[in-house]
């Protein structure tokens, strides 16, 4: 009987056993099933009287990047991609079943110049004889800059439109540092170079408020400058509105200063449509979302291959892991493997890249100006700036033989730092720990400085050298990039930050105008008529995403939602997150410009 139990026993748990395995490949399959069907929906189908609509919040990002983990979880933030919000636009523009766009900007994290972007975007989609109509609650500054492109603007009677001017309030941590013992070493070059100052100042360096008050006047200047335009009021009366802090003012008196064509509720919105469509009240609004249009009009794939390379977020040497996910970077292996690749592809006949980035490591923006270069050998690159590509991204883009700003891009600041932490009075004094130390020559003991002591002032001479060496290259580059002397470089270095309309002046760009103008100069570079564009690092397939999060444990979606609740802190958290991981000498512009 014994024996017959354990061969019972046995049976039972071989069944477990494999009812188990069954349960765990069916569920494997089912889940590659549903990612399946999740990549490889039907092509969608535009109906004839449409309208496309536009409902912008969340982040706008260069590259749109599908999550495949947030469809499937439902865990998916708002990222949008401004190629597949520009491209969605031009393919409505010339759609004939597309009549009108409706556009929504809601919650939006982006810089003025990409908002330019699209604004001129939709400019363009105007001049077809297809209309827009907007409408928003409570809008902020840069949402209202951007609808107010629009043929008619509407607002909730109860809402608000937000238009006071700019203002840029920078941070400085050096006192809160104090209270914990620690202060920063700063060896540097330029002296419109401000990133260090939140360390070791107070308040602005002269400099720096010459600097920032140039280019946030210029910004202001341009935002008046479109809006005068769209709207029909003068700039002397914006500039009213704006010192009269319009946002707490009654609403009605948006229309009389014609800041706003009329007031509706969001359910009536749609009947303002309706009448634009000429559709009855009974009928349905036919609508189509971006990626609706995207997907429905084909793109073109005839003649010649324009690559557009994408470059966004902090330059370093190498990815820096985040529990979070979704931190984007321009690592300098992956972006030389892939111009390598580039520059070998006989099919891609010039390179457009696009870049917006405060720059990061001095020595990874060195090697990718290496691989520009010898790209632009090949075949014409050009570079196309976006909200900012400053300090290190200006560095990279001195291989390029064309550079292309917008007027509100944030660029040049050609200087070099390097900021070390000493942590020696936290450590010694206020924890109490002690250091002793032997050692075979003179500066043996250097890199164990500041956790037990400071530097000495030969150790800072050496660094200071070093960090001279690397701006002395910098300014080099920039000379031989731009065809010009040292010297007339050096009037325009000093680490200074330029508005692109200023850049443009003294010839630190070529041109002004946005993506589609860069690409059309890189055509016209290469000599070819016909042309499409190819975009650059391919996505990773769903696979590969499904992977990483599996090693990762995260998505995008926590890191999102860790930026909304940061705001303009998330920048330096993530720089304190990762400070052991990056290259002491840095070619970069301050964490948060604060621009408001």
């Amino acid at each position: 009987s014994d024996l017959i139990m354990k061969q019972f026993f046995k049976s039972v748990a071989a069944t477990v056993v494999g009812i188990f395995a069954f349960g765990i490949i069916m569920g494997i399959f089912t889940f590659i099933s549903l990612i399946g069907m999740l990549m490889s929906g039907d092509k969608p189908s535009l109906r004839d009287n449409s309208v496309m609509v536009m409902k912008l919040q969340g982040t706008i990002n260069e590259q749109g990047q599908e999550d495949v983990m947030g469809q499937i979880t439902g865990n998916s933030f708002n990222q949008l991609g401004l190629n597949e919000i520009l491209s969605a636009i031009k393919k409505a523009k010339n759609e004939d079943k597309i009549k009108g766009i409706y556009l929504e900007p809601g919650a939006l994290i982006t810089d003025y110049a990409t908002l330019q972007e699209i604004r001129k975007a939709l400019e363009d989609f105007k001049k077809s004889g297809k209309w827009i109509i907007a409408y928003g609650d409570a809008m902020t500054q840069g949402c209202y800059y951007l609808a107010s492109v629009a043929n008619k603007l509407y607002i909730n009677p109860e809402g608000s439109v937000d238009w006071h001017g700019l203002a840029s309030q920078p941070m400085f941590l050096k006192d809160l540092y104090a209270k914990f013992g620690v202060k920063y070493t700063v060896v540097k070059v330029g002296k419109f170079k401000s990133f260090t100052e939140q360390y070791t100042e107070d308040k602005m360096s002269d400099a720096n408020r010459e600097q920032v008050s140039r280019y946030i006047n210029g910004l202001w200047q341009q935002m008046l400058t479109d809006v005068s335009k769209s709207r029909g009021i003068n700039k002397d009366s914006l500039n009213h509105y704006a010192d009269g802090f319009v946002a707490f003012e009654d609403s009605k008196l948006l229309k009389t200063h014609k800041m706003v064509d009329g007031f509706c509720y969001y359910d009536e919105i749609k009947n303002i449509v309706k009448k634009q469509l000429g559709i009855k009240d009974t009928k349905r609004i036919r609508q189509a979302s971006m990626s609706e249009v995207n997907a429905a009009v084909e793109d073109k794939y005839d003649g010649s291959t324009i690559a557009v390379y994408y470059c966004q977020g902090g330059i370093t040497s190498q990815a820096t892991t985040s529990l979070w996910g979704g931190e984007q970077q321009i690592v300098s292996s992956n972006v030389i493997s892939d111009l390598n690749d580039l520059a070998k592809d006989e099919d891609v006949k010039a390179v457009v890249i696009r870049i917006n980035s405060g720059g990061g490591d001095a020595y990874a923006s060195e090697q990718i100006w290496r691989a520009v270069s010898q790209l632009n050998k090949k075949k014409p690159v050009v570079v196309s700036m976006g909200g900012m590509a400053a300090s290190g991204a200006y560095y990279m883009s001195m291989g390029a033989r064309y550079i292309m700003a917008q007027p509100t891009t944030l660029t040049g600041s050609i200087g070099i730092f390097g900021a070390f932490p000493d942590m020696s009075g936290l450590i010694t004094q206020k924890l109490g720990v002690k250091f002793d130390e032997v050692k075979t020559n003179r500066n043996s003991g250097y890199q164990g400085a500041l956790m037990a002591r400071p530097f000495t002032p030969e150790e800072l001479s050496y660094l200071q050298a070093y960090v001279n060496r690397g701006y002395t290259l910098f300014r080099k580059r920039v000379a031989d990039g731009r065809k010009m002397s040292v010297d007339e470089v050096e009037k325009i270095a000093q680490g200074r930050v330029w508005l692109g309309s200023d850049a443009k002046n003294i010839k630190l760009v070529d041109g002004l105008g946005g993506l589609d103008d860069a690409v059309a100069k890189a055509a016209q570079l290469a000599k070819v008529k016909d042309y499409h564009t190819d975009e650059y690092p391919l996505p990773a397939s769903w696979m590969d995403q499904l992977l990483n999060n599996v090693e990762t444990g995260s998505g995008n979606y926590l890191d999102d939602q860790l930026r909304l609740t940061l705001g303009d802190m998330y920048t330096p958290f993530m720089w304190l997150r990762h400070i052991n991981e990056h290259e002491p000498v840095q070619a970069s512009l301050p964490y948060v410009l604060n621009i408001r």
